[in-house]
């Protein structure tokens, strides 16, 4: 199963954050937003298909999110979540830790916005469009 969102990068995307990565529906950005890649979503989890949804609140569950901007592509791996709730209107947010909130889309990621391949962050802080995949596969 697969969800997309489109965004747009800003000129302080900085991908700095050691902890998380994030897309939001907000169409600005200050220097402060350092986990922040991509504004001006199209989408939130809250508007997630539920069988999507209902997949990603597996313990089992590999979330998988790829951000393609312009010929960069990165791909973070994570995992699901029982108490994941989709329920966010404004932003979807991976993370390493196992915490949750009403904007967590998966857990356990492999690396968070520091670990982003510098060509894409530098495409983001250009402004280019971003296009992010995220699929749900069960780890059987």
């Amino acid at each position: 199963m697969r969800e997309t969102i489109r965004a747009r990068g800003h000129e302080n995307v900085s991908a700095a954050h050691g902890s998380t990565f994030e897309v939001t529906t907000d169409d600005f950005l200050t220097p402060a937003g350092d986990c922040i890649l991509g504004i001006e979503a199209d989408r939130a989890p809250a508007d997630f298909d539920p069988e999507f949804v209902a997949a990603c609140r597996d313990a089992d569950a590999v979330v998988t999110a790829t951000f393609a901007a312009g010929d960069h592509e990165e791909t973070v791996t994570g995992r699901g979540h029982p108490d994941l709730t989709f329920d966010s209107d404004r932003s979807a947010v991976g993370r390493t830790s196992d915490y949750v909130d009403d904007r967590t889309v998966l857990v356990g990621a492999e690396f968070a916005a520091e670990g982003f391949d510098r060509e894409l962050v530098a495409a983001l802080a250009d402004g280019a469009e971003l296009t992010v995949t995220l699929t749900v596969e069960r780890d059987d």
